[in-house]
């Protein structure tokens, strides 16, 4: 099993945070491969500045590979597919994660319950 991290699930991973659940925790660890997308970093680089949130986006990407994860670039063919989701959820960074996940065939990890109407490719932890 491949898995595509929510950006939250990402920064508590980083942070050894208790709000990630033993299960979230396992299922990274038990993934073939665990994928963070650009986004993620863009989101959180946003945030940053809006003084929403504490984070360097340089310690985000370092992150990244210090724990064994793969990065996922934002593709045209990720952007195309979010226009053809259901208006289920209005955050357009979670909305592009899920398109990113079922165009590369990822399981969403998510602690978001508004996405879980997405279908099975949606782990909400």
């Amino acid at each position: 099993m491949n898995l595509l991290l929510d950006t939250h699930i990402f920064l508590w991973f980083l942070a050894d945070s208790r709000r990630l659940s033993a299960g979230a925790r396992g299922q990274i660890q038990r993934a073939d491969t665990v994928f963070v997308s650009a986004a993620s970093v863009w989101e959180a680089a946003l945030k940053t500045a809006l003084g929403k949130l504490d984070v360097s986006a340089d310690d985000l990407v370092a992150g990244i590979a210090g724990s064994g994860f793969s990065e996922l670039p934002v593709r045209a063919r990720h952007a195309i597919r979010v226009s053809a989701l259901p208006a289920l959820h209005r955050d357009p960074f979670d909305r592009l994660l899920v398109a990113q996940a079922i165009d590369e065939q990822l399981r969403l990890l998510t602690a978001d319950a508004m996405l879980a109407p997405y279908g099975e490719l949606v782990s909400v932890v």
